[in-house]
């Protein structure tokens, strides 16, 4: 019997894969050389004001190219942000010049590290919801995405 349900359980998880039922977590936009993956924002523990948001950017082509702009319906205002450690303190600042994705690489947004911020978000946003945005690219243009919420403490690896 024991072996039945592992068969059962297999074939579940092939079928979900085969048929393109995936966790929400690996969504991903294919948008000409690179590939957009997982977009999400942490809830805000306040509710409003802002919000961070997260993703990984692989860049398969020949050619460096660098995101240069988010936009979000959340907010009427976005950032793209890194952290980094400055003697004892983690500081955070605005990369006005975007994120650099090198070519054949992948760059990881991810919390204290680099991210977008989302500022002026007057709606608490509840886990589970999506809202749209868009990436602009220097080389590649603007890609229409969709951002996951997901608990603060959700994505920490």
């Amino acid at each position: 019997m024991k072996l039945i349900k592992e068969i059962t359980f297999a074939l579940a998880l092939t079928a979900g894969s085969i048929f393109g039922v995936a966790n929400a977590q690996s969504h991903e936009i294919k948008f000409g050389e690179l590939v957009i993956g997982h977009p999400w924002a942490r809830t805000s523990p306040t509710g409003t004001g802002v919000v961070a948001g997260f993703m990984t950017i692989t860049n398969n082509g020949k050619q460096d190219d660098r995101l240069i702009k988010v936009t979000a319906e959340i907010s009427p205002t976005t950032q793209i942000h890194e952290m980094k450690m400055v003697g004892d303190v983690m500081k955070m600042a605005e990369l006005p010049g975007g994120i650099l994705i090198p070519a054949g690489k992948t760059v990881a947004l991810k919390p204290k590290s680099l991210h977008v911020m989302f500022i002026g978000v007057s709606e608490k946003l509840e886990e589970g919801e999506e809202f749209s945005g868009t990436l602009t690219f220097e080389r590649a243009g603007t890609v229409e995405v969709d951002f996951e919420v997901a608990a603060p403490d959700a994505h920490t690896n």
